[in-house]
């Protein structure tokens, strides 16, 4: 395996004052902006989704021009664009998220003022999963064995999203809800933005607690998609790990922008199938074909393309009404 450009040993200091860095515009977000219970506007989510964007765009830009200074222009040049293609994948990759956050709120009836703590939690635990793996992660892409299998299941992975039926999501059927449900008593209504609540000198826990745990699951399993996805791009976890954090910390506003609008976007499932199905052929043929890398710059064309077709195709071809019950309507019919 080459030599990494940013080894953990050397990089430590950098690891530790970006997540002080995300920690603290965490806590000026939840503790400053959005102290208080409310719902989430059109226009506010936007706003912070430009935000979000800008830090994203300003760190690639600062970590070009640090590049410059300690390598060679083409190698600075390499490292902005796997950034940003990195960035890129995991942030369309969010979409995909959209849908299941939609029906597992609507299934638990989280209301709106309370969905941005949900979120809000939510993200920050995703941030330590996607820590854990990414660690994992480096260390297995070592051997070329664990890159193989990697690729063939993001390949597999963009053949079933590809193919497969619509999401849905089962809460009461999930192992872990079922067994926190058992030892846990649930309250049937939710008590403000409270996780738990005691009544009669019992600890029990809220709708809100079990849609947040329910969020965290889900994102773990988008997470094994989306980690292989960006190690096809580049083996530096420092790359890795700034691109998922950015992408993470702008999916809350995206969420609540887009939201109403995700089933508009009927042609980006298949866009990001295709997307899976390159960077799974990068990793067990392309990377190889073309002496050990597949250029950085083919590669953000080619991912750029596909999701901007995606989503142009369709705006130009809107997905016609349907007769059959959305999920959203069913699952809430059956929890009823």
């Amino acid at each position: 395996m080459p030599q990494l450009l940013f080894p953990f040993a050397d990089y430590w200091w950098f690891y530790g004052a970006f997540t002080l860095f995300v920690l603290m515009l965490l806590a000026m977000d939840l503790g400053v902006f959005h102290r208080k219970a409310h719902s989430v506007g059109f226009r506010e989510a936007a706003g912070w989704s430009v935000v979000w964007v800008t830090l994203a765009v300003i760190f690639g830009l600062v970590l070009y021009q640090y590049s410059s200074g300690k390598f060679d222009p083409a190698t600075a040049r390499t490292i902005a664009l796997q950034f940003f293609t990195g960035y890129i994948i995991e942030y369309s990759l969010s979409v995909d998220n959209m849908f299941v956050f939609v029906l597992v709120f609507q299934y638990f009836g989280t209301p709106s003022a309370y969905q941005h703590r949900v979120l809000f939690y939510g993200i920050m635990g995703a941030l330590v999963f996607r820590a854990i793996f990414i660690a994992i992660g480096s260390v297995l892409m070592q051997y070329q064995w664990v890159v193989m299998i990697f690729g063939a299941f993001l390949i597999f992975s963009g053949f079933k999203m590809m193919f497969g039926g619509e999401t849905e999501v089962h809460p009461e059927k999930n192992p872990v809800i079922k067994a926190f449900r058992r030892f846990v008593p649930l309250t049937p209504q939710f008590h403000g933005q409270k996780f738990f609540v005691r009544l009669n000198g019992v600890l029990h826990a809220t709708p809100l607690l079990v849609a947040l745990m329910f969020l965290e699951m889900t994102d773990i399993v988008f997470a094994v998609d989306s980690v292989p996805a960006i190690f096809a791009l580049t083996r530096e976890p420092l790359l890795v790990f700034t691109s998922n954090v950015f992408a993470i910390l702008g999916l809350r506003s995206m969420y609540f922008m887009l939201a109403g609008a995700v089933d508009k976007f009927h042609f980006l499932k298949y866009g990001l199938a295709i997307v899976l199905i390159f960077v799974g052929l990068k990793m067990v043929w392309l990377n190889n074909a073309f002496g050990g890398h597949f250029p950085i710059e083919v590669s953000l064309g080619v991912i750029a393309t596909v999701l901007a077709a995606s989503v142009i195709g369709s705006l130009l071809f809107p997905k016609k009404p349907s007769a059959v019950e959305d999920p959203v309507t069913e699952l809430a019919r059956e929890r009823d």
